[in-house]
């Protein structure tokens, strides 16, 4: 049996079963949608620009980090160019980062004497300075922070935590709406024309069955980046916050310096503690730039390599490289007098969670299998904008005149013990959005007992 609500012009405005578990779902994907979905057109937005931010900064970029390949000039020492960026930009170096092919700059960071992070480009041929700019100063750096709220703060980089827990319950409840129940039309196909709000539920449903799993996945492999659980399963990762598996660390002093201070490292060892390099007198002498970078070479690091510049007598020169290839990812640590890898690890040498973390983020970033990758992805983040614009069309047209639209309540409250259990589930596990649950529950409970009070004679 269904109930039928008509909408403007006499047209069908909403069919749907008369269940009472059928409201209860429809209830909290209402209210899943209301909460998600300027996160998730946020989201869609920017992560479709971000998937092809070599692309774009390549162009915007393009007289800072491109250049003409000179090969027969020669490349000059890392050293030369690094007191070529020190020179247009007086301070101290922090890093340098290996041109990542023939035709690219070297990216030197300074720590300038104003108090400045900057990103100095020279040219490995000629050891000319082509420019700076802030250090992740780049418009896809900018994408990147907005995309994670990271841009906007911590309280909006967790409000993204919760969003990323609705999404899974809105595609879940989405699916329950979906599943075919005697109707003849809108499960594959799209019927009506844009003029009937039919059309506009037949494209939301078509859409959110077929990316349903994508958003899904993109929410979960989202998640390791967030302020809280992020934050906590990445300290569990890490293994009592080194970072590093069994058999792999080796017997040497560590430092509280976390890895991600130094550079870009993969998301599992961002808390990882670097080592430290065994001082033997003011009288030793560190092996310099030039020979780290040598050894680096020789050690076979995938070319784009950065260096982290040891600031301190017991620091360590830090090579760290994330390509596209998985396999191609690595972290030395050198100890700075004596050349000696402290540290020499790969993807590899992972562990079974750490690897499918990483895989999961890669192929989020839409790394890891290339031009299909991104494709398939942007082709996601279009869909969850559509499925947005959909249901805020759908519901604009269904709702009553002056009313906001809320699905209505079971007949029986007992409806909802299913649909809770499993947001128990999910609060447990994300406690975050297990506590944006409890208030949306309560505001709820509110909302319903206003009502009767005003209906009451």
């Amino acid at each position: 049996m269904t109930d039928t609500t008509l909408g403007r012009a006499g047209d069908v405005a909403r069919t749907y079963p008369s269940s009472d578990l059928y409201r209860a779902v429809w209830r909290w994907h209402f209210y899943a949608g209301l909460f998600v979905l300027p996160f998730l057109i946020i989201l869609a937005v920017t992560g479709a620009l971000y998937l092809f931010r070599d692309e774009i900064d390549a162009i915007v970029y393009a007289d800072l980090k491109r250049l003409q390949i000179q090969e027969d000039l020669g490349r000059v020492e890392p050293s030369a160019m690094v007191a070529a960026a020190l020179s247009a930009y007086p301070g101290t170096a922090a890093k340098y980062t290996d041109p990542a092919g023939p035709g690219f700059s070297a990216e030197i960071t300074v720590e300038t004497d104003a108090g400045e992070r900057r990103a100095v480009y020279v040219n490995p041929y000629t050891g000319k300075v082509l420019g700076s700019l802030p250090d992740r100063g780049t418009i896809m750096w900018t994408v990147r922070r907005i995309h994670s709220l990271a841009y906007f703060g911590p309280i909006a980089n967790g409000l993204l935590e919760i969003a990323g827990g609705w999404s899974i319950l809105l595609v879940g409840t989405g699916i329950y709406l979906w599943w075919p129940r005697r109707q003849t039309g809108g499960l594959v196909s799209v019927r009506g024309t844009p003029k009937r709000r039919v059309f506009w539920r037949d494209v939301h449903a078509v859409t959110g069955i077929f990316v349903g799993a994508f958003i899904v996945f993109l929410a979960i492999t989202g998640m390791p980046w967030s302020i809280v659980w992020g934050a906590k399963v990445n300290q569990w990762a890490n293994g009592h916050n080194f970072g590093y598996p069994a058999g792999v660390r080796v017997d040497v002093p560590m430092s509280q310096v976390p890895l991600k201070q130094v550079g870009e490292t993969s998301w599992s060892l961002e808390q990882a503690k670097m080592p430290m390099s065994a001082n033997s007198g003011p009288d030793t002498a560190s092996i310099g730039l030039d020979r780290a970078v040598a050894i680096f070479d020789g050690l076979g690091l995938h070319r784009g390599y950065a260096v982290g510049v040891p600031a301190t007598s017991t620091g360590v020169y830090t090579a760290s490289v994330y390509p596209d290839d998985l396999g191609q990812q690595r972290v030395v640590h050198l100890d700075q007098y004596s050349g000696k890898p402290l540290i020499d690890m790969g993807f590899a040498d992972y562990g079974p969670f750490g690897k499918w973390l990483e895989w999961g983020i890669n192929v989020h970033l839409g790394q890891e299998f290339g031009l299909a990758n991104q494709l398939v992805l942007l082709t996601v983040c279009v869909a969850i904008v559509a499925l947005s614009v959909s249901a805020t069309v759908m519901w604009w047209k269904g709702r009553p005149k002056g009313a906001l639209g809320i699905p209505p309540l079971p007949n029986d409250g007992r409806a909802f013990r299913g649909l809770l259990a499993i947001l128990a589930v999910g609060g447990v596990i994300f406690p975050l959005v297990g506590a944006s649950f409890i208030v949306m529950l309560t505001l709820d409970r509110v909302f319903v007992s206003y009502r009767r009070l005003r209906a009451a004679p």
